[in-house]
């Protein structure tokens, strides 16, 4: 599974950002490697940041998002997407995904399904 995180750094040590539309960076990070490559937020200082990075996001094949705060556009435009959201995260990028990866087995085991 891959998993968009807003971080304020480019690397896996970075704080996970508390905007999630004014966040600098976007890590896409392999939930079972922790292989990731890093985005450039483009549109960090633009009104309407939120939308248009859900919009951005959407097209990274990813089937979930970590973020400190996201606003109720921004989570209608990725959950119209498929898309799972975890927001009021902390910690840094590592921290959040094996924090959203233990959550994500105890659920599919708890539903009974496999990845």
């Amino acid at each position: 599974m891959k998993v968009a995180v807003t971080a304020e750094g480019d690397t896996l040590d970075s704080p996970v950002a508390d905007d999630f539309g004014h966040a600098p960076f976007i890590l896409v990070v392999d939930c079972d490697t922790l292989d990731y490559r890093v985005v450039e937020n483009e549109f960090v200082r633009e009104l309407g940041a939120g939308m248009k990075v859900a919009e951005a996001i959407a097209s990274l094949d990813v089937q979930a998002v970590i973020t400190g705060g996201i606003g109720h556009h921004g989570i209608a435009i990725l959950s119209k997407a498929g898309i799972r959201v975890s927001s009021d995260e902390d910690g840094t990028v590592e921290e959040a995904m094996a924090d959203f990866r233990r959550r994500h087995e105890l659920r599919m085991r708890f539903e009974g399904k496999s990845d």
